[in-house]
């Protein structure tokens, strides 16, 4: 009896590993919602479940916006809180489970602070802690946060970049207040100069970190101890041939099977100035890839793999990774990127190989602010871009690619002006929404015109502007287009109402 049912859930799950695979391999990004952030620009996202509601955080300049997400990726906003100084922005952000409490922890980067929030029952936050850098830690330009939970007692690891880099340890108590355990300092050896991503991996009961450092252009692994102390494992430092570390970024990780991985991006030092913010400006610039390493039973890295990008790949400027799926075969992964803006999809094998999906160009930036959240079967990414002037936060939907071959989109914006609207400024409006295809090279084709229908059920919309783009790319490019942007801005205040239709249709 043992053996056959043995032998039927080895047959289940076979089947599900067979789905997964199938449905991997055209998994596309669908945009459910849009909203609108209190803070100068979003920086940073993280997500919390808490008694079966879902919370996302989203963080930038002087504030930290909270929205519940529903299973459909509709955002409803909460709440606004502000950081400590009104300054920020807030960097890194993680939020966990202290005993019976929950928290968020947010490294405020030029407040040069941790602060400690704990989330109430409405998914709001209260501060609790607040830490800032002294001449023992490295606080200053705190930039990325990781919770590691050992046998008796939590800790918050904490890294930036500051001008005496290196690692911090806090022990964080049950109410949330934080207690600096050690600090390494960086070195010649470790690399640790500019922390923006951090890991950890579990072998044999032990623990493991990994940090990306971000000037000193590598990686490195460190065992952590039951008390919180921390011990350099090894070092990785880019070069021009299997590795991509110049500018080390978004750091993540995986267990397929019996083997770890460690998953690297970075923003090459090439998408910067030379000199200044550079430490090291003598780089030569060899592409961009992703790169894999392998966690041997020491903990260690080991190289394994690099996915290059190349004209079928969204990969310049990687600022986030994120684990979308993941079972014991396969990983989907989403990275996001500043230079490309836009998202990529890739799969992760067993064996450690990095394969393309899909990308969307999301037509905004992506620094940091982008996290993977599922609610029931449904898998999403919530993402934010640095820009000052799109104050947006916006809900993607991860599913598998609905085929328009040979199909175009069309989408129709109906305009309702105010009747004190005066004909100049209605004349303008029109001018300048003509004007898109001028400044947005995805829009192939642009029309308008006023309301000509005499049944009375137009609703008082007199103008109809018809947008045609090639696929759904365009259509992002276009709505997060700075052209865009500044359009809505500016004809907002004489706009009485809008009506936004999109469909597909033959090309032919």
């Amino acid at each position: 009896m043992m053996f056959l049912k043995k032998y039927f859930l080895n047959i289940v799950f076979f089947l599900s590993q067979i789905c997964f695979a199938q449905s991997t391999d055209d998994l596309m990004l669908y945009r459910k919602d849009i909203q609108s952030i209190t803070g100068k620009n979003t920086v940073t996202i993280t997500s919390y479940e808490k008694e079966g509601k879902h919370y996302i955080y989203a963080g930038g300049y002087g504030a930290i916006d909270v929205y519940a997400l529903e299973v459909e990726g509709k955002l409803t906003a909460i709440s606004r809180h502000e950081l400590y100084k009104q300054t920020g922005p807030a960097r890194g952000m993680v939020a966990d489970a202290i005993g019976d409490s929950h928290f968020l922890f947010v490294a405020n980067k030029h407040g040069n602070a941790i602060e400690t929030f704990k989330i109430q029952a409405n998914g709001t936050l209260e501060r609790v802690s607040l830490v800032e850098d002294t001449n023992e830690t490295h606080l200053g330009t705190a930039i990325t946060l990781q919770v590691i939970h050992m046998k008796n007692a939590s800790y918050l690891f904490i890294g930036g970049l500051e001008e005496t880099p290196g690692l911090s340890s806090f022990k964080i108590h049950p109410d949330g207040k934080l207690t600096h355990v050690v600090s390494m300092k960086d070195d010649n050896n470790i690399h640790t100069d500019g922390i923006i991503g951090m890991f950890s991996h579990k072998i044999k009961g032990k623990t493991y970190l990994y940090t990306s450092g971000f000037q000193d252009n590598g990686v490195s692994s460190f065992r952590i101890y039951d008390n919180g102390t921390i011990k350099n494992i090894n070092n990785i430092s880019d070069n021009t041939t299997d590795r991509y570390l110049t500018g080390a970024y978004p750091v993540t990780g995986v267990t397929l099977g019996e083997n770890k991985y460690v998953i690297v991006g970075h923003r090459h030092h090439k998408y910067y100035e030379r000199g200044g913010f550079i430490k090291r400006p003598n780089f030569v610039y060899h592409g961009d890839g992703v790169s894999v390493f392998k966690v041997n039973k020491k903990g260690a890295l080991v190289p394994h793999f690099v996915l290059k990008d190349d004209e079928k790949t969204k990969l310049q400027g990687q600022t986030r990774i994120e684990i979308v799926t993941a079972t014991i075969n396969e990983a989907v992964l989403a990275v996001g990127t500043r230079d490309d803006e836009s998202i990529q999809l890739l799969k992760l094998n067993k064996e450690g190989i990095l394969s393309p999906i899909n990308y969307l160009e999301t037509g905004f930036s992506i620094y940091y602010g982008l996290r993977s959240h599922k609610i029931e079967d449904t898998n999403f990414l919530i993402a934010g871009s640095n820009r000052f002037d799109l104050k947006k936060i916006v809900s993607y939907k991860i599913s598998p690619e609905a085929k328009k071959n040979e199909q175009i989109l069309r989408h129709l914006v109906h305009l309702k002006f105010k009747a004190s609207a005066t004909a100049e400024q209605i004349n303008k409006a029109e001018k300048a929404f003509e004007n898109l295809k001028n400044e947005i090279p995805e829009i192939i084709h642009l029309e308008w015109g006023l309301n000509d229908s005499e049944e009375g059920n137009s609703k008082k919309f007199t103008h109809t502007f018809t947008l045609t783009f090639n696929d759904a790319h365009g259509r992002e490019i276009y709505l997060f287009h700075k052209a865009h942007i500044a359009l809505v801005e500016n004809i907002g205040p004489i706009i009485e109402d809008v009506f936004v239709m999109d469909y597909w249709t033959s090309n032919k």
